[in-house]
């Protein structure tokens, strides 16, 4: 390809490795002549030069479907895709999954990074990420020790601000709804716990009353929540959910149920806070 190209075997190399270095008008040719031959870069054989897997994994504790996943995704596939790497996608449902990817990556050494999206990892794989010369990128993440880089929302002043919000528009009792954990999640520290301090300390240092609507992973979160505001008493006048997965579905149900309330004359507009 290099003699149809009219250019050296390194510049070949250099153009598919690293086109940034390479001229535009030598670029073109270059793939001009991989069209014709039909060309194709081995990912196999570049890896076992360079001793890259052009992989970054992502590991995130909820499904990429949800709102925050998903954006989190494509903002890295904006970037990364174009320069030739893969995003494999790794599920962390608890703290055993997450302790079997960091316990079986040294062996398989198939990833160039790790970015953690939204949870912790403990000093011990740190290390092995460590020893493997392996960088490891965190995303609103609950603490910042043994990563690389990290990129975050201050979850816990976002919240005081809210609070603050609620407090000037007179609010006084406002309802908090969250998923509760399994008992495998004991090690696992999420940055929704960030949000959930800022907003009891705030309501403490205003004398705000917090009801807690507890949400198990087996119950309908949408109808948990709305039964709880209509069963209380005296009723909060404000919902704080921890996700925007539980409070968008309860806007929407609000909207017909509670904000015109028909049929419970004595049912309160309710003000409903989205997560992020």
């Amino acid at each position: 390809m290099a003699a149809e190209a009219g250019v050296s075997i390194s510049t070949v190399s250099r153009t598919f490795a690293k086109p940034n270095l390479v001229l535009p008008e030598t670029r073109s040719k270059v793939m001009a002549a991989a069209e014709k031959l039909d060309y194709r870069i081995s990912r196999s054989a570049a890896a076992l030069k360079t001793g890259q897997s052009f992989r970054v994994a992502l590991l995130m504790s909820d499904p990429i479907s949800t709102w925050f996943n998903s954006n989190t995704y494509a903002g890295l596939d904006s970037v990364l895709h174009p320069a030739g790497y893969d995003i494999p996608i790794f599920e962390m449902a608890d703290a055993h999954d997450r302790h079997e990817f960091f316990a079986t990556l040294p062996v398989r050494r198939n990833v160039d990074a790790v970015i953690v999206n939204s949870f912790n990892i403990v000093p011990e794989e740190v290390e092995k990420l460590s020893n493997m010369k392996v960088p490891i990128v965190g995303i609103n993440i609950p603490s910042i020790n043994g990563f690389n880089a990290t990129v975050s929302i201050d979850d816990r002043q976002a919240m005081h601000v809210a609070v603050e919000h609620l407090f000037s528009m007179g609010h006084r009792r406002i309802a908090y709804a969250y998923e509760t954990s399994n008992d495998n999640n004991q090690n696992m520290v999420f940055s929704a716990e960030a949000r959930l301090h800022g907003l009891m300390e705030t309501a403490e240092k205003r004398k705000m009353t917090v009801e807690r609507i507890a949400i198990r992973n087996y119950e309908d979160a949408t109808n948990t929540i709305l039964n709880s505001l209509l069963t209380m008493d005296p009723a909060p006048t404000a919902l704080y959910c921890e996700s925007d997965e539980l409070a968008l579905p309860v806007i929407y149900n609000a909207m017909q149920e509670l904000v015109v309330p028909r049929s419970m004359p004595t049912a309160r507009p309710i003000t409903c806070l989205l997560c992020r």
